[in-house]
Parts: C-alpha cells; sequence; structure tokens
C-alpha cells in the first residue's frame, strides 16, 4: 500500500461509515474533510475519500460533490483555511435569499452546501448557452437583497453566477461579500451584457481562451470599465 505524504490531514474514513436516519450528521462531515490531502506548497491534491468527486476547482478551495446526495462539500486549500467559517458567516445571513445556496454545515477548513446542477455565466457563453436579460435582472435582485442585509457584494464574476437546470440564478463564493471597498465588476459585466452581448450582431458564444484573456486584461485595467 502507498504511504501518503504525512500531512496536517492523515486519515482516511469513508462517510457512510458514519451516517444515521437523519443523513451526514457533524463528525461525519469532518472525518470526510480529514480525507482530503492538500500539498502545502502548490495547493496540489493528494488524496481523496472515493466518496468524494471533484467537481470545482478556485483560487481558495476545491469543490467536492458527495456521492449519492444533493451537497458538495468545499474544502479550503490550508492557508486560507480561516476563509470558511468567513464565508459561512455570510452564508448564514442570506440563509432566506433564494439565490443563495443552502448551508448545512461548516467547520474549521469546510462547508458542507447543497449542490447546484447547471452552468456558470463562463460555461454558459463558452457553450452558446443564451443568457438573458431576465437572468441579468434576477442577479440584480439577488444582490440588492444581500445590500439590504448590511452586506457588500463584492468579486462577481462570470464563475460565480449559475443558471440552475430549472432556469433560475444562483451565486456563490460570497467569502468577499464583507469588504468594505467598492467593487464595480458587476457593474462593468452588465455594462458589457447590454452594449455588447445584447446587440443582434454580437456571437453568442465565444471560445474559452478569448474570454480568459478579456478577464486577464481586465484585471490588469487594460480594457475600460465601468463609470
Amino acid at each position: 500500500m502507498q504511504k501518503l505524504p504525512k500531512l496536517n490531514l492523515v486519515l482516511t474514513l469513508r462517510y457512510h461509515d458514519y451516517t444515521n436516519e437523519g443523513g451526514l450528521i457533524m463528525e461525519s462531515y469532518q472525518a470526510l474533510a480529514k480525507t482530503v490531502l492538500i500539498s502545502d506548497k502548490n495547493n496540489r491534491l493528494i488524496h481523496s475519500d472515493d466518496s468524494l468527486t471533484l467537481v470545482g476547482t478556485g483560487r481558495s478551495a476545491f469543490v467536492f460533490k458527495i456521492k449519492s446526495s444533493n451537497k458538495v462539500i468545499k474544502i479550503f486549500f490550508p492557508r486560507f483555511a480561516h476563509i470558511a467559517s468567513e464565508e459561512a458567516d455570510i452564508y448564514k445571513l442570506l440563509k432566506d435569499i433564494s439565490y443563495f445556496p443552502v448551508i448545512y454545515e461548516s467547520g474549521p477548513n469546510y462547508i458542507v452546501m447543497e449542490f447546484i446542477e447547471g452552468l456558470t455565466l463562463f460555461q454558459c457563453i463558452t457553450q452558446g448557452k443564451p443568457v438573458t436579460p431576465n437572468h441579468i435582472n434576477e442577479v440584480e435582485d439577488a444582490l440588492s437583497l444581500a445590500s439590504q442585509k448590511g452586506l457588500n457584494p463584492s468579486d462577481i464574476h462570470l464563475r460565480n453566477i449559475i443558471i440552475t437546470s430549472q432556469d433560475e440564478i444562483k451565486i456563490i463564493d460570497v467569502a468577499r461579500f464583507k469588504q468594505t471597498k467598492d467593487c464595480t465588476q458587476w457593474d462593468d459585466i452588465k455594462k458589457a451584457y447590454y452594449q455588447l452581448y445584447h446587440k443582434r450582431f454580437f456571437p453568442k458564444k465565444i471560445p474559452a481562451p478569448l474570454l480568459n484573456t478579456v478577464a486577464f486584461l481586465y484585471k490588469k485595467k487594460l480594457i475600460p470599465t465601468y463609470g
């Protein structure tokens, strides 16, 4: 048997050993999180339990679908582990707003939330699935409701807005909703939508490399922004 690297997390446990009639209990989520081994140096995934399927990789975390369930577990990289509690607190503030996922549990380095089936706006644009004005209006509504909770919706981009299989909007990755500085990213996306994408002549399918290049230039402030 291959010896796993010695890191902070070294247990390999299966979540179904910790279930009860009500489903997964907190101890089982903790045990499941402990099966995920991540390199401290380059945030490389080394190991995870067979009951987990990797469905997303972000700047600070991996997201796994828990097999035979409608839940995902978001495991933060070691140096970003503190974000777990911060983001969980924000999700709790948003719990009565349907545009945001339901959170079930959180721990020192993880959050368990509902699995959302659908496509991000990035995927919609690269695959040619139409993004309608109604979708844009729903995002506006979601961010307005979040603001009414005393939050400052920030870091909104094409990869954290999802159009679900029911054609509804869901917004994920809310860790920066408590930052105090102004963020114009959503306003810039909305402006680009109406001034470019929504025009009849504009292509509704854009290759991912081109879209990534636009995002890179935007971050470098090399293309015009809102306002």
